[in-house]
């Protein structure tokens, strides 16, 4: 069984207008194309919908049914193609953790100030792809390389690692941290969206490892003092709390912040948002 939207439409029509003639006129057929097309309809639901006098066309109580499940088919597709026409009227930018640190806010205003015509959209997805996979956003921010046969990505800055250690530890009380210092502790990480693993330190020397799949759920634990963290320098501006504090890693290698994109399907504003992140990065 095969409804067509142009069914759909049709029907809609005689109803709103009151006649087969009226319809025909809003529709720009002719009002033997719209009896046509509403008794394909009608066959193809084997069940009559409009009853037809001399001075009035009526809905019949399934028709009624189907013209209000009609409009709301349609209502979808419209909303559909003004999408897929003004889509590039918006962008959507997706996270996992944390977006893009203390250049968050500059990246807003610079945006909304030079490109006024394109609403800009943060949206914190977690998943591995921070919502690029899902369709949830036209760009991603990620900290770790994407299947490169599916995405392209541009790195635009780098961040130091931070440790994350309660507020109490006696870590917190240091400037900066080495890898060393953390290799006999519980270490708390994302394998999903994370940057860091038990592999950054030498084999003989790893830490051991607890699993988490939310930034709020890893504050949490880590401020009672059960396990320590690691993190791009991003998470501490977007994050700050009370229990928890955050300390360089002098001997850990800097993370790379990526933008990616679908590489068959590239948002037009996709190096423009490659250019200010780039400066926004450089210029610290």
């Amino acid at each position: 069984m095969d409804v067509e939207l142009r069914q759909l439409r049709c029907l809609v029509a005689i109803v709103d207008e009151g006649t087969f003639t009226d319809a025909a006129i809003a529709l720009g057929v002719s009002q033997a194309a719209v009896s046509r097309t509403l008794a394909s309809l009608e066959r193809t639901l084997g069940t009559r919908l409009l009853r037809r006098t001399s001075r009035e066309v009526t809905p019949t109580g399934t028709g009624l049914r189907v013209v209000a499940h009609a409009r709301r088919v349609l209502a979808e597709v419209d909303g559909l193609i003004r999408e897929a026409i003004s889509g590039h009227a918006h962008l959507r930018i997706g996270y996992a953790w944390s977006a893009l640190g203390r250049h968050t806010p500059a990246f807003q205003r610079r945006w909304a100030q030079a490109y006024p015509e394109t609403d800009l959209h943060l949206v914190r997805v977690h998943s591995a792809t921070a919502g690029l996979a899902e369709g949830v956003c036209d760009l991603a921010v990620v900290r770790r390389a994407l299947d490169e046969r599916r995405f392209d990505s541009a790195i635009v800055g780098l961040e130091r690692r931070l440790c994350a250690v309660a507020a109490d530890d006696p870590l917190a009380r240091r400037r900066s941290v080495r890898l060393a210092d953390l290799s006999g502790r519980t270490l708390l990480v994302d394998r999903r969206t994370g940057t860091t693993t038990a592999e950054l330190w030498p084999p003989d020397s790893r830490p051991a490892t607890e699993e988490t799949h939310d930034v709020e759920d890893w504050l949490t634990v880590i401020s009672a003092g059960r396990c320590v963290g690691m993190t791009a320098e991003s998470t501490a501006n977007q994050y700050p709390r009370p229990g928890i504090a955050y300390r360089p890693v002098r001997d850990a290698e800097p993370i790379a912040v990526r933008l990616a994109w679908w590489r068959d399907d590239p948002h037009p504003a996709t190096q423009t948002a490659i250019e200010l992140l780039t400066t926004l990065y450089r210029n610290g």
